[in-house]
């Protein structure tokens, strides 16, 4: 008997995990993104290898067994 029992009670939570539907707070998530977007812009490091270690031959994005 206590196989059925525990397949049902294990159906059920499913469902209500698969269709579960929390309420969102739409102005906490757009300040959370506004304050991830503003801390990227602001980095101080640059994009872009300086010219100074492009002219030394260093490439860390170079493909190594590519050639």
């Amino acid at each position: 008997m206590g196989r059925g029992r525990q397949k049902a009670k294990a159906t059920k939570q499913a469902r209500e995990i698969k269709y579960y539907t929390p309420d969102t707070d739409l102005t906490a998530l757009e300040r959370e993104l506004a304050k991830t977007r503003g801390e990227r812009e602001s980095s101080s490091r640059p994009v872009r290898p300086d010219t100074e270690e492009r002219s030394s031959g260093f490439d860390p994005y170079e493909d190594k067994y590519g050639r």
